[in-house]
């Protein structure tokens, strides 16, 4: 199988410089020894105008059956003749894309001390592949490739060309040309959509190679409009490492589009966390067990009257007050479509699928790893047909309009609000309020009026170290009041948790009733 990368250049720029980006030099021959047979790299051009650079690769098919071992294509376990003879030496696949990430190592990661201003800029390339596997034909060629800023010239290889009327073969002859892309860009580009073209891997696709799509596909995979496929077909169409790999990618586009890191995106909870419900953790606020803050949020310990001495009953944890106070707000709307927004580690949604009342419930968060644990949780592997269908989860932000949330009868954002920093809590407003618009919102917040009633909770401390705020009474009514004003809706509040006469309760509830025109309603009740 062959491949020509080439430039062009001036004197002061001359395209010989192509050897210092791919570290071989344009005057020798180079050989590198592969799992499966021999790479050869040389220059078949190369002066100040033109440079062109190609990567031979030599299969060996015996060699190939037997490093295979039973796995992927190469090393189908019977003795057929196609295990020898096959497309494996004459046209580009992961054999090939393999070798460009072992010959051209430093290239692919944009490395050149030689000429490290050189390594970052766009170059006037050219690549050509005689033959190429693809897939989906020459159209699915195109989609892949122009959205990444390169002209793609792609034309079907015949059958034989002694019997035009046979049709056309599976091959094509790719010819890409870009003045914008850096080499390494290209590389990626390459060694990510040859074997995607292909469909067909060599070898077995284990959970290293999720690692190995997203360093190659840094940068320009999150927000391709195949994302989806070059993904599964990259993974071998292997389901779990698929959906990993697309997890990683929303975050990451996430990450990109709030301008901070991934690790700040997906910090909703910590690796491992405790299974009980009864800590501040288990109920989605975060709090690592045993601090003041998480024995604030656990709300176990009794607290102190408005004289300042414990009382003497236990009371019911927050946690099951809210999630009763939730529940009795959205039999009261009759909802049966519903949506748990910043779900967490899903414990409303467990409740929410123990009550058949609802009969479609979504849960959605940030966090890829807080949705990971609430499928465990929630043992969605184990459930049964029936009940799998009434629930999914989704991964999103709410500082963005999704179409996915469009829709539903009710909406719920318990202890969410509060970790947004004030200045994106429009974003959410409108995200939820604006666009989504469930007939009812249930949002629930801590009442930092509430706090002084914890003898373990620092003075001046918020009950959790995300919050990046906790209103009073009246300040989560003016914005709850505000909110509703703006989009339609009339709001109710209610106490959650003791009422205490003179701080109030520990959480506050704003329950969100949407008004609706006579045409809105025919037109719910039509959808429904």
């Amino acid at each position: 199988m062959f491949l020509t990368i080439s430039t062009r250049g001036t004197a002061a720029t001359p395209a010989t410089d192509l050897g210092y980006l791919l570290h071989k030099h344009p005057d020798h021959a180079q050989t590198f020894a592969t799992s499966h047979g021999t790479a050869h790299v040389f220059y078949p051009q190369a002066d100040a105008e033109r440079c062109t650079a190609a990567l031979l690769l030599e299969i060996d098919p015996v060699a190939l059956v037997r490093k295979g071992k039973g796995k992927g294509r190469g090393g189908a376990p019977d003795t057929a003749l196609a295990q020898y003879v096959n497309d494996r030496p004459y046209a580009a696949s992961s054999l090939l894309a393999v070798a460009l990430s072992s010959v051209f190592s430093s290239a692919m990661r944009g490395v050149c001390k030689a000429r490290p201003e050189r390594a970052a800029a766009p170059l006037p390339l050219r690549v050509e592949v005689p033959a190429l596997p693809a897939r989906g034909g020459p159209e699915l060629v195109r989609r892949l490739f122009e959205p990444l800023g390169w002209t793609v010239g792609v034309e079907p290889v015949a059958l034989d060309t002694r019997f035009p009327e046979w049709g056309d073969s599976r091959y094509v002859r790719l010819v890409l040309e870009s003045d914008t892309l850096t080499l390494a860009e290209a590389l990626r580009h390459l060694y990510v959509l040859l074997p995607v073209l292909d469909d067909a891997k060599h070898y077995w696709a284990s959970a290293d190679e999720v690692d190995k799509l997203l360093r190659a596909g840094e940068g320009w995979l999150p927000d391709h409009p195949e994302q989806k496929l070059i993904t599964s077909r990259y993974l071998s169409r292997r389901w779990s490492l698929t959906r990993q790999a697309m997890e990683r990618l929303e975050l990451a586009r996430l990450a990109e589009a709030d301008d901070s890191e991934v690790e700040d995106i997906d910090n909703a909870v910590a690796q491992e966390t405790p299974e009980t419900e009864e800590t501040g953790a288990a109920d989605g606020t975060g709090a690592e067990a045993g601090t003041p803050v998480a024995e604030a949020a656990r709300t176990t310990d009794a607290p102190r009257t408005a004289e300042g001495t414990a009382s003497d009953a236990k009371p019911l944890p927050l946690a099951v007050h809210r999630r009763e106070a939730i529940l009795a707000a959205l039999h009261d709307s009759g909802a049966a479509r519903v949506l748990d927004l910043g779900c967490g580690e899903g414990t409303l949604l467990r409740a929410l699928l123990q009550d058949p009342r609802f009969t479609e419930i979504v849960g959605m968060d940030v966090s890829a790893r807080a949705l990971a644990i609430a499928a465990r949780r929630l043992k969605l592997d184990r459930m049964g047909e029936r009940q799998a269908s009434r629930i999914s989860l989704l991964q999103g932000s709410l500082a963005y309009t999704d179409k996915r949330l469009a829709g539903y009868d009710a909406a719920v954002l318990s202890e969410v609000i509060e970790h947004l920093d004030l200045p994106r809590l429009p974003a959410l407003e409108y995200a939820v309020f604006g666009a989504a618009r469930p007939r009812t919102v249930v949002v629930t917040t801590p009442n930092v009026e509430y706090n002084v009633r914890w003898e373990s909770l620092p003075a001046g401390h918020v009950r959790h170290g995300d919050h990046r705020f906790e209103w009073t009474r009246a300040e989560f009514r003016s914005w709850a009041e505000a909110t509703a004003q703006r989009h339609d809706y009339a709001v109710e509040f209610r106490a959650v948790g003791p009422d205490d006469p003179e701080v109030g309760p520990p959480t506050q509830m704003a329950v969100f009733h949407r008004h609706t025109t006579p045409q809105e309603e025919k037109k719910e009740a039509k959808a429904a």
